[in-house]
C-alpha cells in the first residue's frame, strides 16, 4: 500500500472523477485515522467524510445516541461511563457493529479514535468482514508527528468554557485575555491539555494503538503520512494517496 510519506503533487481533490478512490466514486472501504493525541484524526477525518459524503464515526458519539435512546447497549454503558471507568470491547464493538450495519455505512466511513488496541482492531476486521461492500476493504492512515510536537500542539491550546472556541498561545488569542471573542464566556486551560497529563495520554497512546501502525503495515492496508506539517497540506496528500489507493 502507498506510504505517502513522500508527499503528493496536486490537490487530490480537484477533479472529481468517477474513477476508484476519487470524491464521485465514493470512499468505498472504512478509513481509519490513526496517530497520537494531537496529530490532527479529527479535523482530517471531518473533512474525507464531508468530500467522500460518508458518515464520521467516533465512539463517543455511539455512545451518547445510545444512552439518549435508551438502547440496551446504552444502559449498561451509562452506568460505567457516569463512574468515569472505560466502557468494555463488548459494549463498545457492539455499538460499532450495530452503526456500520446501517445503510448510510454502504459507501464507506471514517473511523475517528477507533480502534485503540489490536483486540479492537482484529475485531472490527471480523466485523467488516460482514458487511457488503466494506470485506476486505479497511485501509489506516498514519498521521505520524513527534511527541514533543504533540506535547507542544496540545499544551498550548485554551478553550472556551462556553461555547467550545478554540484559542492558541503560540497564536491566535482572545482579545481581551480571558475572555472568548465569540461568545465572551471564559477561555481556560482545559486539565486534558496539561502538559504533564498529555504526556501520560502519550505513554498510553505508545503502549496501546502505537501497535496498531505495524499491524495494519503488516496486512498492506496503512498509508503514512507527515501529520507535523500544516492542516492543508496534509489534506492535500491524504486525498491524493486515498485516490493512489483505489
Amino acid at each position: 500500500m502507498d506510504s505517502g510519506r513522500e508527499g503528493a503533487s496536486g490537490d487530490g481533490v480537484a477533479d472529481a472523477k468517477s474513477e476508484p478512490g476519487s470524491p464521485a466514486a465514493g470512499l468505498k472501504r472504512a478509513l481509519i485515522l490513526l496517530g497520537p493525541p494531537g496529530a490532527g484524526k479529527g479535523t482530517q477525518a471531518r473533512e474525507v467524510a464531508k468530500v467522500y459524503g460518508v458518515p464520521h464515526l467516533s465512539t463517543g458519539d455511539m455512545f451518547r445516541e445510545h444512552v439518549a435512546q435508551g438502547t440496551e447497549l446504552g444502559r449498561r454503558a451509562k452506568p460505567i461511563m457516569e463512574s468515569g471507568q472505560l466502557v468494555p470491547d463488548e459494549i463498545v464493538l457492539g455499538m460499532v457493529q450495530e452503526r456500520v450495519a446501517r445503510p448510510d455505512c454502504a459507501a464507506g466511513c471514517v473511523f475517528d479514535g477507533f480502534p485503540r488496541t489490536l483486540a479492537q482492531a482484529e475485531r472490527l476486521e471480523a466485523i467488516l468482514g460482514g458487511i457488503p461492500g466494506l470485506a476486505g476493504r479497511s485501509l489506516a492512515v498514519n498521521l505520524a508527528v513527534d511527541a514533543e510536537e504533540v506535547v507542544r500542539r496540545i499544551a498550548s491550546r485554551r478553550t472556551c468554557r462556553k461555547c467550545g472556541a478554540i484559542y492558541n498561545t503560540g497564536g491566535r488569542m482572545p482579545r481581551v485575555p480571558g475572555v472568548c471573542d465569540v461568545c465572551g464566556g471564559e477561555v481556560i486551560q482545559r486539565p486534558d491539555d496539561r502538559e504533564e497529563v498529555v504526556r501520560q495520554r502519550l505513554a498510553a497512546y505508545e503502549q496501546q494503538t502505537r501497535p496498531l501502525v505495524d499491524y495494519y503495515r503488516k496486512h498492506g492496508r496503512l498509508i503514512e503520512l507527515d501529520g507535523s506539517r500544516d492542516i492543508s497540506t496534509v489534506q492535500r496528500d491524504l486525498f491524493a494517496a486515498l485516490e493512489r489507493a483505489g
